[in-house]
């Protein structure tokens, strides 16, 4: 059996190149304009990337509350760079327990918490779920590898845990909390979790293990008792 071989592709103008010249010649289309346009660099930015990954109803969020805030510069400030001359990345840093009724604007702090960190001039790679979404992803299932989500999800440099507390408790659901918070705990990764819940009451609901976790790796964040949502609804 014989087999056939191709010549070696040349990029000359009796080459790759010149074939290509002589078809957009032939379709009437301006050899320098396309040039052009591969040239310019696409519009893209951190931030943008950010924004694509916020739910529409949270991409204008700011941070304006002092300790969101404040968290937000030390995370920053311990943000490194990977190599010489590289953007500063988020690798370790404090969390916070934003803790309020519903509709106080936790989540709202939390995603406007991200922007202002990108805003800052750092990298960084992040994740946002409900709490009830999270155990979705990581209950074990055909076909899904749990304990790879698992690790990925405790390995992401920058975690928003929304309304922890609102799912429906179970031993299950104690364990895979207690799995994924002591990783971080350990790792010091940047966590932000809300809850509409008290401390006792998180407690009762998680158990011991995971509320003493999230006690020593967090700054509690206690918002005012008003349903700001129902307030601008008012208005």
């Amino acid at each position: 059996m014989r087999t056939r071989t191709r010549d070696p592709q040349t990029l000359g103008n009796d080459g790759i190149l010149g074939r290509m010249a002589r078809i957009l010649a032939a379709r009437n289309i301006d050899q320098a304009a396309v040039a052009a346009l591969a040239d310019e660099p696409e519009p893209f930015s951190p931030l943008d990337a950010l924004l694509a990954g916020i739910p529409p109803r949270y991409r204008d969020a700011v941070a304006d509350h002092p300790q969101v805030l404040s968290w937000a510069h030390e995370v920053a400030r311990q943000a490194v760079a990977p190599s010489l001359g590289a953007r500063r990345q988020v690798t370790t840093g404090p969390s916070l327990l934003m803790a309020g009724v519903v509709g106080a604007g936790k989540t709202h702090q939390a995603y406007g918490a991200v922007r202002r960190l990108v805003q800052s001039g750092v990298g960084v790679r992040w994740r946002a779920a409900t709490a009830a979404d999270l155990y979705a992803d990581l209950r074990p299932r055909a076909g899904v590898d749990s304990e790879r989500e698992l690790a990925t999800v405790s390995r992401c440099p920058l975690l928003i845990i929304d309304d922890l507390g609102a799912a429906k408790a179970s031993e299950w659901v104690e364990e895979v909390t207690y799995r994924l918070i002591n990783r971080r705990y350990n790792y010091m990764l940047p966590t932000l979790v809300t809850t509409n819940l008290a401390i006792k009451d998180l407690r009762a609901y998680l158990g011991d293990r995971v509320t003493s976790r999230l006690a020593q790796m967090t700054t509690r964040v206690e918002f005012e008792p008003v349903d700001r949502r129902r307030h601008r609804t008012a208005d």
